[in-house]
């Protein structure tokens, strides 16, 4: 994996820097998992906006994605590494032994003709997905559950990876990729191997027109509104805007808001760092 520098002949090429897509084998996307995407625009079912700054952006389809990974037993070869436009990290299209398709989230070094399987009996190499409970004790670990059979919902973006630290009775210690350690039950998947397109924090986009592209419309500070429209708003002359806080007067930056009686909360051994 590289990046770019662009050279620049225009203002908005000055500063860009885009990925090499060097691990991507091909530009085409398979059909059969393709599936129309609607564009919401921030609208509700009313017509009425209730989150701002979206709308416009390309026009994308979603790639169906398999995150739980259950067809256990039956091996499967990675065909083609892919860009997806809904994620920050690559895909791998998997060709499974009895003809079936299915997308994966690649892994970092995941190479095309490379043999992949999934289940409790499977050797811990890159791509192979499997229960906590035998990944051996220090693996780097990504796309894990929180509970078995939900599919994978943690360290799933660019570069992302967890470690697994220990194992005591029913529960895994997991040190996430935020930095909180956390109990994780020993049944519940995970994929060896970190996520690819690490490089992708080193992109620059170069210009506001980017954003655009990908549905990011114009936000306004909230220090330049009036008071009416935000707690930070108003004042005479360049008011700083007081204390940070959101537009409906929660303080921001710092202030937790996570319950203290929120149920999970015996399964967090250390908080993430602030």
């Amino acid at each position: 994996m590289s990046v770019r520098k662009l050279k620049p002949i225009t203002p908005g090429q000055r500063f860009r820097v885009v990925n090499g897509f060097d691990a991507i084998t091909t530009d085409k996307p398979e059909k059969s998992l393709l599936v129309p995407k609607k564009r919401s625009g921030g609208r509700n079912s009313q017509g009425k906006m209730t989150i701002r700054q979206v709308g416009g952006g390309h026009k994308q389809k979603y790639r169906i994605i398999d995150f739980k990974r259950n067809k256990e037993g039956i091996p499967a070869t990675v065909q083609s590494i892919e860009y997806d436009p809904n994620r920050t990290a690559f895909i791998a299209l998997l060709n499974y032994q009895d003809g079936e398709k299915r997308y994966i989230i690649a892994q970092n070094g995941l190479q095309v003709g490379q043999n992949l399987l999934s289940g409790a009996d499977v050797a811990p190499e890159i791509g192979n997905c499997m229960p906590l409970s035998i990944i051996p004790l220090g693996t780097i670990i990504s796309c894990i559950e929180l509970r078995p059979g939900q599919g994978a919902v943690m360290a799933r973006s660019a570069g992302a990876f967890a470690q697994l630290m220990a194992r005591d009775g029913k529960f895994a210690t997991v040190k996430l990729p935020s930095g909180e350690t956390r109990l994780i039950l020993v049944t519940c998947m995970a994929t060896i191997g970190a996520v690819s397109n690490s490089d992708h924090q080193l992109l620059v986009s170069g210009k506001a027109g980017r954003s655009r592209w990908l549905g990011r419309r114009p936000r306004t500070r909230p220090v330049a509104m009036n008071p009416v429209d935000h707690p930070m708003g108003g004042g005479e002359g360049r008011a700083s805007g007081g204390h940070p806080r959101s537009r409906k007067g929660l303080p921001a930056k710092g202030y937790r808001t996570r319950s203290k009686t929120k149920a999970s909360n015996k399964y967090i051994v250390e908080r993430r760092k602030k």
